[in-house]
């Protein structure tokens, strides 16, 4: 593809400054496409249009998958035309699949803000604090009118999730149709769940650490005690927990500690940390 002001090709070369530290300041449209893949063909000029037309609230980024695979594995790309709208230096919401025109559009109006102010109004009311449980009790109402909104209930999945009432976003998140699968939102709140699981018989922070100090290749305690300070709030503690067994034992266990780190990145919101962390993690396929 040739470069635009407002697109452009990625690769391992150009990947940190152009999408990760650029994204801190404008969103990055991430599309992961390859020659051979035919609904990549239809959507990629669609993008390239709408990324014109905004003429710079976000950049499209294009990733051919066959001559970057390790940035498709940094993001746990599985199928093509997938699309990933990178903000503050974190993955922040995609879809999979071709969308047509207008599903493009209503994607990025959620997300994309217009060039100009919004009204004062509007600002105001954006930045009104909602507590958890109310945001339980303002989707289960919208659900009660709309019931046949299957997008509300994945609203509610994850309000519950924010509450701390996992039995109950699971059982939400499950009941999901299909379509709603593969949504960043879905997919997010299936790598907190997974995280919040993978806790369940652990041993105390303290025993853990000791079975780290006394064997530094003891991978099923690190991965533990790593689950443990990324949940308790110690996010880089636990991130490096997992980065040591990336570096050191790459394919223990199925490489789960390259999934623990893209399940971490998937669910903190500090823009700051999850960026130097990924650097980190890609510094290592290289």
């Amino acid at each position: 593809m040739t470069a635009t002001p407002h697109a452009f090709d990625v690769d391992k070369q150009n990947f940190e400054a152009d999408v990760l530290q650029a994204s801190l300041d404008t969103p990055i449209l991430v599309d992961f496409w390859a020659p051979w893949c035919e609904p990549c063909k239809s959507l990629g000029p669609l993008l390239e249009k709408l990324a014109a037309e905004y003429n710079g609230a976000f950049r499209l980024g294009k990733v051919d998958v066959d001559a970057q695979p390790e940035l498709a594995g940094v993001f746990g790309i599985r199928s093509i035309p997938t699309v990933m709208l990178v903000k503050d230096g974190q993955p922040f919401d995609g879809f999979t699949g071709a969308l047509p025109e207008g599903q493009l559009r209503e994607f990025l109006s959620r997300h994309v803000q217009p060039l100009q102010a919004p009204p004062a109004e509007a600002a105001i009311e954006d930045d009104a604090p909602e507590t958890p449980e109310q945001a339980i009790n303002r989707v289960q109402q919208a659900i009660a009118a709309e019931p046949d909104r299957p997008e509300l209930k994945l609203d509610l999945a994850m309000a519950l999730m924010r509450a701390g009432r996992t039995s109950a976003a699971a059982a939400e998140l499950a009941a999901l149709p299909a379509n709603l699968a593969t949504d960043a939102r879905a997919v997010r709140l299936h790598h907190q769940l997974d995280l919040a699981r993978a806790l369940e018989g652990a041993s105390p922070l303290d025993e853990l650490q000791r079975r780290v100090l006394a064997d530094g290749n003891d991978w099923a305690a690190r991965d533990q005690l790593g689950v443990r300070l990324l949940l308790e709030g110690d996010a880089a503690a636990g991130l490096d927990q997992f980065l040591a067994i990336r570096q050191h034992a790459r394919d223990w266990n199925d490489g789960q500690a390259k999934k623990r780190l893209l399940a971490a990145f998937a669910t903190l919101d500090d823009a700051e940390l999850v960026g130097r962390y990924r650097r980190r993690m890609t510094s290592l396929l290289f």
